[in-house]
C-alpha cells in the first residue's frame, strides 16, 4: 500500500465519528479516507423498523461527514466483497477498515472478506468498538466462557475500559470521489408504510442526539435510576438502546460517563453500569453459543411443547394490543407508536406470550425484530429466552408475571396505561390515538371499539403454565 493510496472506511453499525477506532486509525495514517456504506444482503434482510432506522442513521452519518469536508459513498449489492473489490479497483485503495460485528452471519461474511482481500494484497483491518470487552477475552478461571451474569459482571467490572477518543479533526479527502447511490433510491423504509410518520417524532437520530441523551440522563435521572427504571410511566431510563444498537454512541462513552456519576455519589449509576455489562453478556453468549439466536439455549427446553402458530387468534390479539390486560396492551401499543418498549413492559409481554399463552418465544422474538428501532440481535434473543425460562440466567420457569399485580406495583397511578390505551376514555391522549394511525389498515382497529375481555386471565394463565411445566422434566 502506497502512502497516498486511499483507505476505505466501511461503516456498518458504527454510525458515529467520535470514539471510532477504525476511522481514527485510518485518519492517523495521513492517507485519504473514503467512507463507505454497503447495503448488502444482511442489511437488506433486516425487518421493517430496524431497516428503516438504519436508513435514517446512514443519512445522518452522511450529513456529519459532509460537515467534515468528507462524504459517504453508498453502494448496493448482495455481496459486500464484490462491492468492496469494485471500489478498490475504482479508487486504488490499499486498505479497508471496519468495526467488528459478532452475529454469526456477519462473522462469516467478514471472515471471507478479510481472507479474500489479503489474498489480493489489500490490507483488511477490523477493530473493536461495538463492545467494551471482546467476547473471547473474558474467561472463567478454568478458561471457559461465562454462563451466568453475576460472575461475568464481577470479572469485568474493575477491568480497564479504554478511554473514549474525540472525532478526528480532519478526514483527508481523495483527489477524486467514486460514484455513489442515492439513499432515497434504496427505499429502506418501505415496509414501515404509514407507521413511519407516527414513529419518526420519537426517534432521537444520530451522534449529537445520543450524546444529548446521555448528558440528560447523567444530569437528571441516573441518581435514582435503580428505582425509576422499573416505572414505565416515568422518564426514568436512559433510552440509549436505540443509539447503541447502531453505534451512534459507543459503550465506552456511556461507561465512563456512568463511572464519573458514580464517583460523584449518584448511586443509581452502578445499576446503569450493570445494564451496560448485561448487553456485553448477551454478546458474550452469542459469540460462544450462537444457538441462542434461534434455539432454546437450555437443551432441556428444546422439546417443550410451546404453540408455534404465529397466526393463532390469541397471538394476533397479543400483537394488536388487544389481550384485555392493560399492562400488556399498553406495552404493545407503545411499541407500535415509538418503535421501543419500556424494559418492564418487555418482561410483561414476553412472560404473557410464553407462559399465559404458552406460545414459543421465537414468535415474540421475530415480532420485536419487526417492530423495534433499537433492535439488537444479542439482546433481543437473550431477553426473550430469559423471560421464557429457556435461556441463560433465566427467570425461573415457575415464575409467571401477573400483569395485574405488576400494574399495581409499577404503575400505581395508571400513568403508563392512561398514556397508551384509548378505549373507555372520554379524552384519550394523543399517543393513545396514534396507535390506530400506526397499525396496519387491514387490522381495522378503532378507538371507538370496546376494550376486550382478557384472552386468558392471569390466574388461568398461571395455572395452565404450571401444569405444563409439571409434566416436563427439567
Amino acid at each position: 500500500m502506497s502512502d497516498t493510496s486511499p483507505i476505505l472506511m466501511w461503516f456498518r453499525r458504527d454510525l458515529r465519528l467520535s470514539d471510532h477506532a477504525a476511522l481514527l486509525a485510518a485518519c492517523d495514517t495521513g492517507q485519504p479516507v473514503i467512507p463507505v456504506f454497503i447495503h448488502d444482503s444482511l442489511s437488506d434482510g433486516l425487518r421493517a423498523a430496524p431497516k428503516w432506522r438504519l436508513g435514517l442513521g446512514v443519512g445522518y452519518l452522511a450529513d456529519s461527514l459532509a460537515e467534515k469536508g468528507s462524504r459517504l459513498i453508498l453502494r448496493r449489492g448482495d455481496d459486500a466483497l464484490a462491492v468492496l473489490q469494485e471500489l478498490i479497483a475504482e479508487t486504488g485503495a490499499g486498505a479497508v477498515h471496519w468495526t467488528r460485528l459478532y452475529d454469526p452471519d456477519a462473522v462469516e461474511r467478514d471472515s471471507k472478506i478479510k481472507e479474500a482481500l489479503k489474498d489480493q494484497g489489500v490490507e483488511a483491518r477490523s477493530f473493536g468498538g461495538h463492545l467494551m470487552f471482546e467476547p473471547w477475552t473474558v474467561e472463567t478461571k478454568t478458561g471457559g466462557y461465562y454462563k451466568v451474569y453475576t460472575p461475568f459482571w464481577n470479572s469485568v467490572k474493575n477491568s480497564g475500559v479504554a478511554e473514549a477518543r474525540s472525532a478526528p479533526g480532519e478526514i483527508l479527502a481523495p483527489d477524486s470521489w467514486p460514484d455513489s447511490d442515492a439513499l432515497d433510491h434504496w427505499q429502506m423504509g418501505a415496509a414501515m408504510n404509514r407507521g413511519a410518520d407516527v414513529v419518526r417524532p420519537f426517534v432521537q437520530l444520530g451522534e449529537k442526539a445520543a450524546q444529548a441523551r446521555l448528558g440528560h440522563f447523567m444530569a437528571h435521572i441516573v441518581a435514582t435510576y435503580k428505582e425509576t427504571r422499573d416505572l414505565p410511566g416515568t422518564d426514568g431510563t436512559s433510552n440509549l438502546s436505540e443509539n447503541l444498537s447502531l453505534g451512534e454512541i459507543s459503550p465506552h462513552q456511556c461507561w465512563h460517563a456512568g463511572r464519573r456519576a458514580l464517583e460523584e455519589g449518584k448511586q443509581g449509576a452502578e445499576t446503569f453500569l450493570k445494564e451496560l455489562v448485561w448487553r456485553e453478556f448477551a454478546y458474550h453468549l452469542m459469540h460462544h453459543t450462537p444457538r441462542i439466536l434461534s434455539k432454546s439455549w437450555r437443551e432441556e427446553w428444546q422439546a417443550f411443547p410451546w404453540k408455534e402458530d404465529a397466526r393463532a387468534a390469541e397471538v394476533l390479539g397479543w400483537k394488536k394490543g388487544k389481550t384485555g390486560l392493560p399492562f400488556v396492551d399498553a406495552a404493545m401499543r407503545e411499541l407500535y407508536v415509538t418503535g421501543r418498549m419500556h424494559n418492564r413492559g418487555r418482561m410483561i409481554v414476553a412472560s404473557y406470550l410464553t407462559k399465559h399463552l404458552m406460545t414459543h418465544w421465537r414468535i415474540g422474538l421475530e415480532w420485536f425484530e419487526e417492530c423495534l428501532i433499537d433492535w439488537d440481535p444479542a439482546s433481543n434473543a437473550m431477553g426473550w429466552q430469559w423471560s421464557a425460562g429457556s435461556g441463560p440466567d433465566a427467570t425461573p420457569f415457575f415464575r409467571v408475571f401477573n400483569p395485574e399485580t405488576q400494574l399495581d406495583k409499577f404503575d400505581k397511578n395508571r400513568d403508563y396505561v392512561g398514556r397508551w390505551i384509548a378505549e373507555r376514555k372520554q379524552n384519550p391522549s394523543k399517543d393513545a390515538l396514534s396507535f390506530f394511525d400506526a397499525t396496519p389498515r387491514h387490522w381495522a382497529l378503532s378507538p371507538d371499539d370496546d376494550y376486550p375481555d382478557p384472552i386468558v386471565s392471569p390466574a388461568e394463565g398461571r395455572k395452565s403454565a404450571l401444569e405444563a411445566y409439571a409434566n416436563r422434566s427439567f
